[in-house]
Parts: structure tokens; sequence; C-alpha cells
């Protein structure tokens, strides 16, 4: 069923006027400032311990197990962004400290192939006694997609042979017929089924099915599991079944509920397993969960999450607060996978659009410019005073920290951010596919072997050509390239004539017989435009926001002054863009707005309105909000004053 398959990043090389100094900020600053964390050296970051916890459990010292339950995936996510990191560009010293830490790896992981830190040091009678609360499966999740991607990015399989072990005593104890369970938090899933196309293991796909299939069939099943020892600690914020999924069978689900990152790793797990095994009732529910997501329980900026309360969708659709929301980075990066497995499954533009959305927006506003700092938590409104300081408002931060105690965002938008090759190319069924422009180049097996390379200034500029290289013959084939939403006007010029084109699902197709050095460009207007939510959207009622192709703009602080509830953004007033150099990023463009600002007495209330007066509002990119000194933030301004 499997319409088309991402391209392995190996095959893909980046140089991209947007993505590479993103890339080169991950490589150069994130990833070496995540290890100093991993090993406590950053004065004033919160402890980790992560890397000490696998010396300990590897009897190379001594000590206890700190930190969370699932502290091991820290290492795993931070691993697996350095497979992804070497792959684009060697480098032998982060090369020697990786394999460093896989071999204690190895070696604090069990005979019979077990592993997780915390139960090797403390506590192992308790292994494997509560799926519900102690990530065994999430943490092995995540070290298995690092295995993965060290094998596939650069062909090195020792922490592969140590995950198969892991996996294999996975395998061997839960399934039917065996031991009942499945994860409090999805992840094992998904890695599996990576495991599986590495390997071509049956079992491990057979495992995630199992899995998958298990969940809801018994919706208490992991509350009475958690309390079946008197010293478990049942973990009181899980409420709800609807919390980890659990309140049905996943086949007929078709709200989007509970934790968002949980129920957005079990859903590109659910894709994966239906682009795999050609099972329709799977693929039809993840349709409906993709649909109930994007039409009623999503941001603007792709975040996703809407409230506190067990980091959660909202029970109510279109309850989509600003300054009480959750979207956690993870999810907008979870979203990102769901996306990139929903086109597996069946390309369609819509897919693409929230891939872009995501990438852009939500996943990136999760990283400070200079790369040592990071959002948890993504608002579309902050108010001085008020978030980060009232109890309701605490995870609601106005700058982004250092590290955290929970530290799973900082390396998801790691291993994302250098893996981007991935997301933006497929080939499948004598079709090559572009689902987001990505300057640089890459190979496909279709037609014999071609290369395709781009080059492009978007997001900011809408300007794409693609040179396909044949190696001198003439291949025959399709080229589909991804038109977003979001355009209007768009054209696209070839370099020869003699070419079939159509539109299907948001793409264009190109079919003919390839010569080398044949060209294909498109022009996409970009135009500055007013976005409003659907009325049931509470929050928005009265406002607008803005966008310009598939970048969401806010409205700061540091350009507007304060209190910005008491700007007005006049629909009739023009929108203007302006060329613009952001510190620590670069070129940018900014927009600028003839707007109001209310102007009141000291009056708590009064009878007579409040006069208005000209202000020149201007908003920059969301993504990058926060990179300046502390202070209020709004994506939705009200129109009226």
């Amino acid at each position: 069923m499997k319409i088309q398959k991402s391209v392995d990043m190996s095959k893909v090389k980046v140089n991209d006027s947007f993505w590479t100094p993103l890339q080169n900020l991950v490589m150069d600053t994130v990833i070496p400032y995540q290890y100093e964390i991993l090993e406590d050296r950053v004065e004033g970051a919160a402890k980790s311990h992560a890397i000490e916890n696998f010396r300990i459990a590897a009897g190379e010292a001594e000590g206890e197990f700190y930190g969370m339950v699932f502290q091991d995936s820290d290492v795993a996510k931070w691993l697996e962004a350095v497979a992804y990191s070497l792959a684009l560009r060697p480098d032998p010293e982060l090369e020697k400290k990786a394999d460093e830490v896989i071999r204690l790896i190895g070696k604090a992981q069990a005979p019979d192939g077990y592993l997780d830190t915390r139960f090797l040091i403390k506590d192992q009678d308790k292994k494997w006694m509560n799926l519900q609360d102690w990530h065994e499966l999430y943490c092995n999740g995540h070290m298995i997609e690092a295995a993965v991607a060290f094998h596939e990015a650069l062909g090195k399989d020792e922490l592969l042979n140590v995950l198969c072990r892991t996996a294999d005593l996975i395998c061997d104890r839960f399934g039917k017929g065996k031991v009942r369970g499945y994860p409090g938090h999805q992840e094992i899933e998904l890695a599996l089924l990576r495991l599986y196309r590495a390997t071509g293991r049956e079992q491990y796909r057979d495992t995630a099915l199992y899995f998958l299939d298990e969940r809801g069939t018994q919706p208490d099943y992991l509350e009475e599991e958690s309390k079946k020892d008197e010293n478990i600690r049942y973990m009181q914020v899980k409420l709800s079944r609807h919390y980890g999924q659990t309140h049905m069978p996943v086949r007929e689900q078709s709200e989007a509920v509970g934790h968002a990152v949980r129920a957005g790793y079990m859903y590109t797990a659910m894709a994966d397993m239906a682009s795999i095994t050609g099972d329709q009732e799977l693929a039809a529910a993840c349709r409906r969960l993709w649909e109930n997501i994007v039409t009623k329980k999503m941001y603007l900026t792709g975040g996703l999450g809407s409230t506190a309360n067990g980091e959660a969708y909202s029970d109510a659709p279109y309850e989509l607060p600003n300054d009480l929301i959750y979207a956690e980075t993870c999810a907008s990066v979870a979203m990102a996978f769901f996306a990139r497995r929903m086109l597996e499954l069946e390309v369609r533009g819509e897919y693409a659009d929230i891939l872009e959305k995501e990438l852009y927006n939500g996943a990136l506003s999760g990283m400070q410019i200079d790369g040592k700092r990071f959002f948890y938590v993504n608002p579309l409104e902050v108010v001085p005073g008020v978030s980060g300081v009232l109890r309701e408002y605490k995870h609601v931060l106005p700058k982004r920290p250092a590290w955290y105690a929970c530290a799973c965002c900082p390396p998801n938008v790691a291993r994302l951010l250098v893996s981007l090759g991935g997301y933006a190319w497929g080939e499948g069924n004598g079709k090559i596919y572009a689902h987001t422009y990505l300057g640089g180049e890459a190979s496909f097996e279709t037609a014999g072997g071609v290369t395709i390379a781009c080059e492009t200034n978007y997001p900011f500029g809408g300007e794409v050509s693609y040179t396909v290289k044949t190696g001198g013959e003439k291949k025959e084939f399709t080229f589909a390239i991804h038109i977003p939403s979001w355009c209007r006007g768009w054209n696209f010029r070839l370099s020869r004539e003699g070419v079939t084109s159509k539109m299907i699902d948001g793409y264009l197709y190109l079919t003919r017989e390839w010569e080398d050095g044949d060209t294909v460009s498109l022009n996409l207007p970009l135009e500055a435009v007013r976005v409003w939510a659907n009325p049931k959207v509470r929050a928005d009622s009265g406002c607008a926001a803005l966008m310009r192709g598939p970048i969401v703009y806010c409205f700061e602080e540091a350009d507007n002054g304060p209190d910005l509830m008491e700007l007005r953004m006049p629909r009739e007033s023009e929108i203007t863009e302006v060329p613009a150099e952001f510190p620590g990023f670069g070129k940018i463009c900014a927009l600028e707005v003839e707007g109001l600002r209310l102007r009141g007495n000291d009056s708590l209330y009064s009878t007579e309105p409040f006069t208005a007066e000209p202000a020149l509002l201007r908003a920059i990119p969301y993504f990058l909000w926060g990179n300046r000194e502390a202070g209020g933030m709004r994506v939705w301004l009200n129109e009226q004053a």
C-alpha cells in the first residue's frame, strides 16, 4: 500500500539559504552543548546525569540513578541527532564521543538484553512491572531509533546489535500467548517498525502491531497494572484513560485526545503500519484522526495540546487558548513525523502543508537562535507579570530556559533539523516527489538513477529551480512537486517543451522523457495575508493574525512597546513587507501595518469609549520570538477599535 517512500537522508545533500545555517547551528553548537549538558558541565542548567547513569549501570562509576524514569531517552535522541550530523558533515571528535557513549550503553546492557539504567541500577526486581508509568518501552524505543540512525546514516552497527538484543527480549516477552502489555508512553511501536525496515525481521513488525492492537481493548488495563504492587507509585496526573489513548481500540478512534506527544507517536506508528501492511482499517483511522486534529484542535502555528492538564488536547473542539496553551515542542515534532508517514500512505498536499507548518513554526520556535536555550511550551500570547508568574500560567515562559529536568524537547528539535533531507523528498512507482522546497540535491533509484538539484530562496522568497541530472541518458519518469495550499497565482516553466502536466491533490505532476540538464522553475508569489480563525475558536474572536507563505508572524513588545492587548489592527489597513536584519539570525521579511493603540483614563471601567491613537505595528516570524529582551508577545490581534 506504500505509495512512496521517504528518501534516505544519506542520499540528500542540503545547501539551503534558510536551513543550512540552522543545520550548522545544530552541528556546531546544539549537539556539543547538549553533550556538555548530558555530562553536567553547563553551569546554571538543570542537572541531567544521563550519561553518568550509564557509567554507573556499566560498573564504571559509583552512585545512584538520578533523573526522570525516562532519563535514558535524552541520551538516545542526542545520539540520533549525532548520527544525522555525522552523515551531513564528518567530525572525528564528535564521533569519538558518540562511540564512547555507545560503548557504555553496550556494557550497561544486561545479559538477556534488558536496557534501562533506572532498573539496572536500582529496583532490579521491578523490571516491566509498571508499563504505565516507568517508560522502559519508551526509552528502548528511542534507543532503537538511534541505533537505526547509525546503521542507515553511517553504516555503523555496534548500537544496532545492542538494541536488536533488547528488541528481541521485548518481542519474546510481549505478545499474544505471552505476557500481556503495552506502553504507557507510545514510542516503541514506531521504533520497532524502523527496526523492521532496517533488518527485515518480521517479529519487530508483528510486535509493533500487537502493541497497537492491544491498546484500548481493556481501557482500565494500565491503571490496574500500575496498582498490582503496593510499592508501585500510580501517577495521579493520569486521571483519564484518554490521557494515554487507552479509552478504546486504536482502530476505532476518531478524535485526538490526551497527551499530544504520546498521541502523535502512536499516530505515526499507525500510519507507518498501514503503509507497510496495506491495512485499510488502520489507514482509515489515521485519516479520521488527522482530520480531527487539523480542523478542530491545531493552532495556527502547528501547536498541539491546548491544556497543561496532562499536556493534552482539549476534550472540546475549537478550545485553543493562546495564553494558557501547552503546545509542547515535541508535539510539533511528532506531527511532522505523522505527516511524513501519511505522505507515504497517500501523497496529498494537505499532509505536506502541515509538514511545512510544523517545520517553519511549531517545531522551530522551540529553539533559541543561539542554540543554547529551548522552549518546552510554545504560547501564542505572553503577558509580562502573568505568563510564567501566576500559578495557572507557570508553564508559559517568556524566555527559553537553558535546559529542563524533563528534557525531551531540546534533542527532539536537534534530531529533526539534521534529518530534514528525509522529509523533503520521496519516490515510488516511477515518480519522484518534492514535498517541500529544500536547497541542495537528492539522488533517487527511480528511472535507473536520477539526481535532482534544487535552488531556492524559500521561505522568504518564492523562486524555486530544479535541475535534473540523468548522467547523460534520457530517462522517463514523473516529477511531482508540492504546491502549498496558501499559494495563489503560481506558475512554472520548463527548459524544453514536450511535457505532460496535471495537478492532483496539491501536487504538480510533470511526466516526460527527461534529458540531462532539464530544468523546472517555479514562481510562488509570496504575499502577506490576514488569517481569521473559525468563529467557534472563542480565544480568537474578533482577531486576525498575519502569515506570509508558510510562516506565521507575531507582534513582540520589543518592536511595539508594552501592553500589546491595547493594539488594534483594522481590517482595511495595508500590510507592508519590510526587509530586515534580525540580530543573530540574518535577513528576514518583517511586516508592518498601520494600526491603533487604545488609550484610556485611570478608571477600571468607563461609560465613555477609549480613544485610539495611530500606531505602526511591526510583526516578525513567530519562530524568532523570545530571542531579544523579555516582553509581551501576541500572534492574534483585535481588529476593531
